[in-house]
């Protein structure tokens, strides 16, 4: 059997979506399987263990990238295309795909075209199924009903890159994200930190050489910095030799993974870190600002804990991939979770 699986979200989505690789091999370990995605998130999939090949979607050529693509998807004979994505371009491949089964989701503009269609709901209700449980509807199209957890496979140069980080033992932060309503403030992070440092060290409870590694993309260097600085400032003030290293920028996705596997705790805000965290099983504790648990993207880990605001708001959740700014202004929703809630989980773990 080949397959090909679609996921050209971004990649929060894509990390998700190696759920589905997990139960295809399991039911069919000799399936050839291969995974579309956008170019830039090829760096997670190339080196993984149970895909045949991983083709790449260049959306800043877009339809030229988009035709291309046809003609090589075309040329493969598939038997199965899962299509996960719900916009009109990649219908448009998976109906012209020549595959003998073709199923995705009924948002798609191109679903009168798939052979098996289904329903994708998002809600606030809190028995909301999480997201790989909506992905894997599609998987009943090839009679596989099990659920398996997203999974990534860092490689030995992945590790071996983190090598000397995983001296001491450490927690990893990924403080920033792409939509400021679902990033817990700077400001947030810093009281945090001096307060794990000082309250800690006051009590002994911090093993020897402890470091927090923040974590994120090379745009979030100066972020990082800043939460670096500020915590500087206040630890010094307190004669304390503190360990706090900004990795923005300096690490790859899977090499990322590949730390976050031996952290003691990743702390991440409701985005990418999080599912990258769960999918090599890290011990996770997410903090959801104005989004809620109840979208159905929460972490998957064996150890994993949410912190959310304990009011009841009546403007969470504003939307469901979060603003630039607040609608409202006063961004209540994440200025109201208090740092004694994250001391708590970290607490518990070290």
């Amino acid at each position: 059997m080949k397959i090909l699986l679609i996921q050209t979200a971004f990649i929060g989505d894509v990390i998700l979506a190696t759920s589905l690789i997990e139960s295809i091999h399991v039911t069919y370990p000799t399936a050839k399987i291969d995974f579309l995605l956008r170019k830039g998130n090829e760096n997670l999939l190339q080196k993984h263990p149970f895909l045949n090949d991983v083709l790449i979607w260049d959306k800043k050529n877009k339809y030229k990238s988009l035709f291309e693509l046809i003609k090589q998807i075309r040329k493969s004979n598939y038997d199965a295309v899962l299509n996960l994505q719900r916009f009109g371009a990649t219908g448009l491949l998976t109906a012209f795909s020549n595959a003998q089964l073709k199923a995705g989701f009924k948002k798609n503009p191109f679903s009168w075209a798939f052979t098996n269609k289904y329903e994708h709901v998002i809600t606030t209700n809190k028995n909301s199924p999480h997201e790989i449980k909506r992905n894997s509807k599609v998987l009943e199209s090839i009679n596989i009903n099990k659920i398996a957890k997203p999974k990534l496979y860092p490689s030995l140069e992945d590790r071996d890159k983190i090598k000397e980080l995983i001296q001491n033992d450490f927690i990893c932060i990924a403080p920033t994200s792409v939509w400021f309503t679902k990033q817990f403030p700077l400001h947030k992070w810093i009281d945090f930190i001096e307060k794990l440092l000082l309250e800690e060290n006051n009590n002994k409870k911090l093993p020897q050489n402890f470091t927090i590694y923040l974590l994120g993309a090379p745009s979030d260097t100066e972020n990082c910095q800043k939460i670096i600085d500020e915590v500087e400032i206040k630890l010094n003030q307190n004669n304390f030799n503190f360990k706090v290293k900004n990795l923005a920028g300096k690490l790859s996705l899977m090499q990322s993974a590949a730390l976050m596997e031996r952290a003691k705790l990743v702390l991440a805000n409701d985005s990418a870190p999080l599912h990258l965290a769960s999918s090599v099983n890290a011990p996770i504790c997410a903090v959801f600002c104005s989004t809620v648990p109840a979208f159905g993207f929460t972490p998957l880990s064996d150890k994993s804990f949410i912190v959310e605001t304990k009011k009841e708001l009546d403007c969470r959740p504003c939307g469901l991939h979060g603003f630039k700014t607040c609608p409202k202004g006063d961004f209540e929703c994440a200025e109201s979770i208090k740092t004694e809630q994250i001391l708590e989980v970290v607490e518990a773990i070290l």
